[in-house]
């Protein structure tokens, strides 16, 4: 919960409707004065009358979150007024479908490339003619920059040894 001094200033809610705070004022814990854009989105939405008569309705130990998703969905409104949090969980929605659709693609390559699918510049696919440079069973190929061969095509050695 949110600390709130009562007798020091009001509560943000308090302020923004130009009323007193009292001690048992059900927005202080929620709208501390230090966030007053807080209480205006969420008034702007749902309304005072509303959001007092929603927190009195909730749990007090729920009441925390119920605020805060106020809070959440009265800022996703004012950016998107005809979508509000459905727009933003839509945008993610699409973007983590795209990023899978990349991540099967890469894990196709890797695939391919494990089974040296991937061609080489010549035309021969990796692995072939040429065996490998770290003992290495035939047909696989793994390039790095340990086995001496720097362009990566089974042939050419750096110690000029073929």
């Amino acid at each position: 919960m949110a600390s709130s001094s009562y007798s020091n200033s009001p509560c943000a809610a308090c302020k923004f409707l130009r009323r007193k705070c009292m001690p048992d004022c059900i927005f202080a814990p929620y709208f501390p004065p230090e966030e007053p854009q807080k209480f205006a989105n969420v008034h702007k939405i749902f309304g005072a009358s509303n959001v007092s008569k929603l927190l009195n309705e909730v749990q007090p130990h729920q009441r925390e979150d119920a605020v805060n998703s106020l809070a959440y969905e009265a800022e996703a409104r004012i950016k998107d007024p005809v979508y509000g949090c459905v727009g933003a969980i839509s945008v993610l929605q699409r973007q983590v479908i795209r990023l899978q659709k990349e991540l099967d693609a890469t894990n196709a390559d890797l695939i391919r490339y494990t089974c040296n699918e991937i061609p080489t510049q010549d035309g021969r696919r990796m692995g072939e003619g040429g065996g490998s440079s770290l003992g290495q069973s035939p047909g696989y190929y793994y390039p790095s920059p340990w086995n001496n061969d720097p362009l990566g095509d089974g042939y050419h050695r750096g110690d000029n040894n073929m």
